[in-house]
């Protein structure tokens, strides 16, 4: 009698977290949308709106510790330390911290001069960066079924590319280089997970101080302090600020909605969600935003979701097929190991999407 209801109860749990993580996520996609192209009703700065998210993302990690510092043990405050800032630590995170400034803002110039249905399409480029510098980093192998499944996606990147009818040029490159930083930030997450005890929210909060202290130089040379003068009238703006807070909110409520995600159905199911997400999240650009578009943009961006798919399916087989093997032969003499090198491959491969879909954990959709 006991068992149905228990089941019941999970797939309604699922379907929340599901349902909160393509809520968050599209909805954090839209609003940085609105903070980066909206006329006359934002400030034109994109490191300064960036900046504030960090500033954000800080505050509510500071407010989470002070919470979790008296939670009790399993709760979910729990989860969460409380915030000390070590400048040994924050030194050993920086190296980190400069890969995470470049791809939060070559992710939010590439919104700025796309279209949020062409955005999947812009920055479809990350799988491929991972798998290369997985291969000359990590010295992963990569199948020829990987291979096949990239080659779709670039298929599809040149498609979409080509048939996009208000193509941007440096949008686009911004979109490509943000997937370079993606990959990249993937792999220096693992490098220094260690400095701070392999603990997510200690380094996201490490990342993000430094994150604000590193955009202020850059937002000096780039003049975004004079443009912040010459739009001060903005500056008492509440629906300005209220974005602007929403934007940093949503940005880390994405963090956790990936978390749990993963903790209530599978790595491969959160990145087939990712995949779905991102279609919703296309035809919603298509009717919110009314983005122009054609039959061979359209293929475009169904050769980039569906290679995406069919990767995120790829590698997952070929992760079980490796931890099978690794099981079989400790099984059958205890003394042998899997390569580092292999484990940390599986770190990255899983935690791509999640890297995609926030800037806060390490982590802009």
């Amino acid at each position: 009698m006991a068992g149905p209801p228990k089941e019941k109860a999970s797939m309604e749990k699922i379907a929340s977290v599901v349902s909160a993580y393509f809520m968050v996520s599209i909805s954090l996609v839209f609003v940085n949308k609105w903070l980066m192209s909206g006329d006359g009703t934002t400030i034109p700065a994109p490191l300064f709106v960036t900046w504030f998210q960090c500033v954000v993302t800080v505050v509510i990690c500071w407010a989470l510790g002070r919470a979790g510092r008296d939670a009790p043990a399993g709760s979910f405050y729990a989860q969460f330390p409380e915030v000390a800032f070590d400048t040994a630590i924050a030194k050993k995170v920086l190296p980190l911290s400069v890969i995470f400034v470049g791809m939060m803002t070559f992710n939010n110039l590439c919104l700025k001069y796309v279209e949020v249905s062409f955005y999947n399409v812009a920055r479809s480029l990350t799988i491929c960066f991972n798998v290369l510098l997985t291969r000359l980093v990590l010295g992963g192998e990569t199948s020829r079924q990987t291979l096949y499944c990239l080659a779709v996606v670039v298929l599809g990147f040149f498609v979409g590319t080509e048939s996009e009818v208000n193509f941007s040029f440096i949008g686009t490159l911004f979109g490509v280089t943000s997937s370079l930083f993606v990959s990249m930030n993937s792999i220096w997450t693992r490098r220094v997970a260690d400095v701070v005890d392999n603990n997510q929210w200690r380094l996201s909060a490490y990342n993000n101080i430094n994150a604000v202290i590193l955009f202020l130089p850059f937002m000096l040379m780039t003049g975004e302090i004079g443009i912040i003068s010459e739009h001060s009238a903005l500056l008492t703006s509440f629906t300005f600020w209220a974005m602007m807070l929403l934007s940093g909110v949503f940005g880390f409520l994405i963090g956790i909605c990936t978390i749990m995600q993963i903790q209530v159905t599978s790595p491969l199911t959160h990145n087939i969600s990712g995949t779905a997400k991102a279609a919703v999240q296309t035809v919603l650009a298509f009717l919110i935003w009314q983005n122009p578009t054609s039959f061979m943009n359209i293929m475009g961006i169904a050769l980039v979701l569906g290679g995406s798919l069919l990767y995120s399916y790829v590698r997952t087989m070929e992760m079980r097929r490796q931890d099978a093997a690794k099981a079989a032969a400790a099984k059958s003499s205890p003394a042998v190991h899997g390569r580092a090198g292999d484990d940390r491959e599986v770190d990255i491969e899983l935690t791509e999407q999640e890297e995609e879909e926030q800037p806060l954990k390490a982590g802009a959709a």
